[in-house]
């Protein structure tokens, strides 16, 4: 999960590299790219790219899909912090929803580690209240269908190939995007096709290590994670942008860090114990 925010905060940059370039034909670029690397490495394994559970994937796919284009429309309507901290709250959506769909159960104490993350990412972004109702409920949607689609990758487990959930993501997003961008295309120039390409393979690398992630370990550990996205975005905006960091996003680096290295040390504990009571009572 730490590979994968760190590859999404870079495909983060890159967005932010083509301003000229339309939310939904950037979506239909890195969807291009990303079907085309998951086809030829599924191919390569021998791995039926159409997989075993397919109404599963089909869900996770649509969701997913509706989950970015919600959040790329809030994105380009309210201010970047409130649609980002709405984002955010998509690990908590991820927890509680993953109680009903795959029946794990989170702690109290989690759910205590998650708000201390999202009240560190809180303090970092600020929220702006003036902002249209409509965009704030859509933004809250997004987080939703997000926390469903990687809720489903849990439930699937090991049971699919992680390319092969993520090729349904850009086959059920193509169409979408594709039919809008046909009607407003911006014509790419020069470097703005390399960002692009990097767009989609970075995507590429989150998706990937991301789905592996919530294939091996309880949601309730690797959602958490999460939140490291933040860190990585500031480093990224101070080292390519020169965005200057002030004293409250040092605090709300620190908030963040400690809710997820709490809730880490918490379920390593508690899975300790459940060996060594396993083991006991075995003997």
């Amino acid at each position: 999960m730490l590979l994968s925010t760190f590859f999404f905060a870079l495909m983060q940059v890159c967005v932010k590299g083509v301003p000229r370039i339309p939310a939904e034909e950037i979506i239909l670029f890195r969807s291009l790219i990303s079907l085309a690397i998951s086809l030829v490495f599924l191919r390569r394994a021998g791995v039926s790219v159409w997989g075993n559970n397919r109404k599963w994937l089909f869900a996770r796919g649509a969701f997913g899909a509706v989950a970015l284009i919600l959040f790329f429309n809030v994105l380009q309507n309210i201010p970047l912090a409130t649609a980002a901290t709405l984002q955010y709250m998509s690990p908590i959506f991820t927890a509680i929803l993953g109680v009903f769909i795959v029946k794990e159960r989170v702690q109290p104490w989690q759910w205590v580690f998650f708000l201390v993350s999202f009240a560190g990412v809180l303090v970092i972004e600020g929220v702006e209240t003036n902002v249209d109702s409509l965009y704030l409920w859509l933004g809250v949607v997004s987080a939703v269908f997000t926390g469903v689609a990687y809720s489903i990758v849990r439930r699937l487990n090991v049971r699919e190939h992680p390319l092969v959930i993520i090729f349904y993501f850009p086959l059920v997003t193509l169409p979408v995007v594709g039919i809008y961008t046909l009607f407003n295309w911006v014509q790419p120039e020069g470097w703005e096709w390399v960002i692009l390409l990097l767009v989609g393979l970075f995507t590429q690398l989150g998706q990937y290590y991301m789905t592996l992630s919530y294939q091996h370990e309880e949601i309730s550990k690797v959602a958490n994670l999460t939140y490291i996205g933040i860190i990585y975005a500031l480093l990224f905006g101070f080292f390519f942008f020169g965005e200057l960091l002030h004293v409250g996003t040092y605090v709300g680096m620190a908030l963040v860090l400690l809710g997820v290295i709490l809730n880490i040390q918490y379920k390593n504990k508690r899975s300790k114990k459940a060996t060594l009571t396993a083991g006991s009572g075995s003997t």
